[in-house]
């Protein structure tokens, strides 16, 4: 499935790229530094899961058939999207056991590379897996580039959107296998956890059993959804049924969306919009 796709005429000298790769799909933007616009954004979902190998070669064919993808770019960024990460508090953080941090949520082997992203929110550091074969992929096409995990850009945007003061908000990110949820209050974050689902019921189980294990009255507190979702679908419908206070975010895009990309719905693809 691809979504939105532009080509425009910008100038390339100024163009930055934004991957996000994930073993379910892969999704990009083009940003002109200049006018400060995105002109071009697509999503490309595989259906299903598939393996580190295909999702490689499913990547070298998408910049081999897209002619946008050839340019040079000013500054390219990659954004790994997987559930093999856990944010640790910085006083008990150590750079010499990332792995210690893991091994209790993930199952992680001798041989993975693991590194960590330090985001400027209330002094957490998330540590994670990133896809090592895509990054040697950019990094032959690209020469250095930036990368970081997309649960590190999804907090710290909303975070940085949220009140300084008031009542715990609950946010769902929804995106096509699995969704995520952010506890914040008063711009610091509670909990953040991941869930696979495969229908509405697993859809609003998972959110019912976080807010009761974290306190939250569903007649009472706000339930913000994101990605992919609409407020016509079953998810929800489902989530309304049983949270009184269910609407759409943000993504808080800083940048213009060019005319040919909308339209990107006011919700959709917080990290990939807020990745540059």
């Amino acid at each position: 499935m691809t979504l939105n796709e532009k080509t425009n005429t910008y100038t390339t000298n100024y163009n930055e790229l934004s991957i996000q790769v994930s073993l379910s799909g892969l999704s990009f933007c083009v940003l002109d530094e200049l006018s400060k616009t995105i002109y071009a954004y697509e999503n490309h979902s595989f259906g299903e899961k598939v393996t580190p190998k295909a999702l490689l070669r499913n990547t070298e064919a998408l910049f081999t058939e897209k002619e946008i993808l050839q340019q040079p770019f000013k500054k390219v960024h990659v954004i790994h999207r997987n559930n093999l990460s856990a944010w640790v508090p910085r006083p008990l953080f150590d750079e010499k056991k990332l792995s210690e941090y893991l091994k209790f949520n993930i199952r992680i082997f001798e041989t993975d590379f693991v590194t960590y992203d330090d985001p400027d929110i209330s002094g957490l550091i998330n540590v994670y897996v990133p896809l090592v074969n895509i990054n040697n992929f950019i990094f032959d096409r690209f020469g250095e580039f930036e990368y970081r995990h997309y649960s590190s850009i999804l907090v710290e945007t909303l975070i940085r959107h949220s009140p300084e003061n008031g009542e715990p908000l609950m946010y769902v990110h929804k995106q096509d296998t699995h969704f995520e949820i952010v506890i914040l209050k008063n711009r610091r974050l509670l909990l953040y956890n991941s869930f696979e689902y495969g229908n509405e019921i697993d859809f609003i189980y998972y959110i019912l059993f976080t807010a009761e294990q974290s306190g939250l009255d569903p007649e009472t507190f706000p339930l913000y959804l994101l990605g992919d979702i609409t407020p016509e679908d079953t998810f929800f419908n489902m989530a309304h049924t049983y949270v009184r206070k269910v609407s759409c975010g943000q993504h808080h895009c800083p940048y213009k969306l060019d005319d040919g990309i909308l339209p990107v719905k006011s919700h959709e693809s917080p990290v990939l919009l807020n990745s540059f």
